[in-house]
């Protein structure tokens, strides 16, 4: 989903339909299994925030059908267990896709409670094509650069200025990449997440996966059922609408966290000079919009790196102040420094970089039966848009190489029925990224589940960023697999943390702890 490293980034949301069928290469019966584990020599890689980080590297097919073919490389990092209570590794993921997960390892590491994170080896992963394992793709760089033709296809010029782009990507991928896409996916990266398994000698996985990291995790889970001791699964996909349902649910929910921005600043007038109405902030933000359309700020900030600017504020609300103070200053001091500065520190589009949005377009495109006629496309994004003008062209426009993608579509894998001995859930109300529905989805459909909902809560990847309650949960059940038992849809409820203050009033409650999670997760997915 939109999303990558957002995230962060795939992403859910309410769809109606039904599963799809599981590949045919979906079933684990047909991945041959290595007679032999790969022995992995671990060596410090520590850095200043994680000094007991170690790193090493792992081998696996290309094509796990073909596991005495060609071999590509995994980069892997730990932090290995410390207690004589030994519960195995726990592989971590930050979703995408396209995210890279050797430094989660250290952070989850270190914001577990000691007594938890000794009593496991933390591992983390660049998923194949992702970071430091190679191949590492990068199908186009500069795709991104600014600045970009504007989202909205209000003319046939500005439609066919985005086509072409999003034509080259898929054509540039497709011939620089061409026997490797074919190998871009959940289902081979779930099959390299069993080698992991398989080279650090456990019986089963812990796995605690983070938005994209959740269908990872489930598809695991579905395949794997006997390998699986503990599930984590936090911000999750909905499995129903893989790929392109699933980012069309997003625009609305995202259209509904950027109006809660907008009352957020209403509500921060005196600091802000921006208006005590939402709806007048809402169209002075877009009349900023309309403004940056015709003259970019700075030569780089135009309509569509706006967007990408604001996008993150759906993400996570301690970005807001900044948000907040770069949109004040251009509309009420026509200064345009801080928008720019903005826009370097948080667009989106550079959150992982050419090489997560390649990896990105590789999974998704692979996993999702994408329309391949762009009628279909433009007459469901301009009813989406109708309703909900934040984001839909500009996500549109981020998805678009699928409709030319050169690799054919495996099609989802149902989750239906799978069956682990159990899994917590976390799912935020007012997730823009991961809707709430995919929360209640998974949690229908993978059994022995439990849900935690964060009531009121809006930003994406939940915990550990500073929410006590349902930190307590998560070591709980980690601790010694213990799981909130409640009656209905839900099991537990844990109220959401304050909305940030404006920077000159900030008070601590978290936020630098939060920001830290939300910058290794990304954006998108």
């Amino acid at each position: 989903m939109r999303k990558r490293a957002a995230v962060l980034c795939a992403a859910a949301v309410v769809v109606a339909g039904t599963f799809t069928a599981v590949p045919a290469g979906a079933n684990p019966s047909h991945a041959p299994q290595a007679g032999r584990a790969a022995k992995l020599s671990w060596k410090t890689c520590a850095t200043a925030d994680y000094p007991t980080l170690q790193c090493a590297s792992l081998e696996v097919p290309l094509d796990h059908g073909d596991p005495g073919g060609k071999q590509i490389t995994l980069a892997l990092s730990r932090v290995p267990h410390t207690a004589k209570t030994y519960q195995g590794p726990l592989l971590v993921n930050p979703g995408g896709p396209g995210g890279s997960g050797r430094t989660l390892a250290g952070f989850v590491a270190k914001s577990l409670p000691k007594k938890v994170t000794a009593q496991y080896d933390i591992v983390g992963f660049d998923p194949r094509g992702v970071g430091r394992s190679t191949p590492a793709l990068t199908c186009e760089p500069g795709h991104f650069s600014s600045v970009r033709p504007e989202s909205v296809p209000a003319t046939e010029a500005i439609e066919r200025a985005n086509l072409r782009r999003a034509r080259s990507f898929a054509e540039a991928c497709g011939k620089k990449y061409a026997s490797v896409l074919p190998h871009i996916s959940t289902l081979s990266a779930v099959r390299d997440m069993d080698a992991i398994r398989r080279a650090v000698g456990a019986p089963k996985l812990n796995y605690f996966g983070y938005s994209y990291g959740t269908y990872l995790g489930a598809v695991y889970a579905k395949l794997y059922p006997e390998r699986v001791r503990r599930l984590v699964l936090d911000s999750i996909v909905d499995p129903t609408g893989v790929w392109y349902e699933d980012n069309l649910g997003q625009d609305p929910a995202f259209d509904d966290r950027h109006r809660a921005l907008m009352a957020w600043i209403a509500k921060h007038h005196a600091t802000y000079g921006l208006g005590t109405d939402p709806g007048k902030v809402e169209a002075r933000w877009y009349a900023m919009r309309t403004a940056l359309a015709k003259k970019p700020a700075g030569g780089r900030v135009g309509a569509a790196e706006l967007e990408d600017t604001f996008l993150p504020g759906g993400y996570y609300n301690g970005y807001w102040p900044h948000l907040a103070e770069a949109f004040a200053a251009y509309v009420n001091a026509k200064d345009a420094e801080p928008l720019v500065e903005a826009y370097e520190n948080f667009a989106a589009v550079d959150a992982s970089g050419d090489n997560g949005y390649s990896v990105y377009m590789a999974v998704q495109c692979r996993d999702g039966s994408w329309p391949r006629d762009w009628e279909e496309w433009r007459a469901d994004h301009w009813s989406v848009y109708e309703k909900a003008p934040f984001m839909t062209w500009n996500n549109a426009w981020y998805n678009a190489p699928c409709a030319f993608w050169p690799t054919r579509s495996l099609g989802p894998v149902s989750i239906t029925g799978a069956k682990v001995p159990s899994a917590l859930l976390f799912q935020a109300t007012g997730d823009a990224a991961t809707p709430y529905e995919g929360g209640a989805t998974m949690h229908e459909v993978l059994r022995g589940s439990r849900l935690v909902v964060e009531q009121g809560g809006g930003n994406h990847g939940i915990t550990l960023s500073g929410n006590s309650c349902l930190d307590k949960h998560l070591a709980r059940y980690l601790t010694d697999g213990t799981v909130p038992r409640g009656t209905g849809g839900v099991d537990a409820v844990c109220k959401a943390l304050p909305d940030p203050e404006p920077l000159s009033q900030k008070v601590a409650s978290g936020t630098a702890h939060g920001s830290t999670l939300h910058g290794l997760l990304g954006f998108r997915g």
